[in-house]
């Protein structure tokens, strides 16, 4: 079997909130409680966030999501609706447009704890061989 990621623990100011809003804006499932003290998002069969409440200080991090350009738009239509700023640059300025540099559509979005989302049609991590 492959390494793969199977769940991740987001801190949060509140769990509940933070899972909601994830999981809404990702349009995937989420709960209010799961195993243990968390709330999760269930992102894809292979892959739960489970936010974890704190009110002790946590690093912010930067979370992606690879989308199809159809779920990228319902994503973005639901940040629009939920009236979330969002940018073209990881820490640029509210600029509420779509950067295209890497051969797709990337946007950015801070969530109330700071952490950094982003959802991206095509990986400028992973590039194809050749490239």
């Amino acid at each position: 079997m492959a390494v793969q990621l199977d769940h991740f623990m987001v801190p949060s100011r509140n769990r509940v909130a933070a899972a909601k809003l994830l999981g809404e804006l990702l349009g995937v499932a989420w709960a209010e409680s799961g195993v243990g003290p968390f709330s999760p998002v269930y992102v894809n069969d292979g892959l739960t966030l489970d936010f974890d409440q704190t009110d002790d200080p946590f690093p912010i991090s930067h979370y992606a999501f690879l989308v199809g350009q159809d779920e990228f738009d319902a994503i973005l239509g639901r940040i629009k609706a939920a009236g979330i700023e969002y940018r073209s640059t990881p820490q640029g300025p509210v600029d509420m447009r779509i950067n295209t540099d890497h051969g797709g559509s990337i946007v950015y979005w801070n969530e109330p704890d700071g952490h950094y989302w982003e959802i991206l049609t095509v990986s400028y991590a992973r590039q194809p061989s050749g490239c």
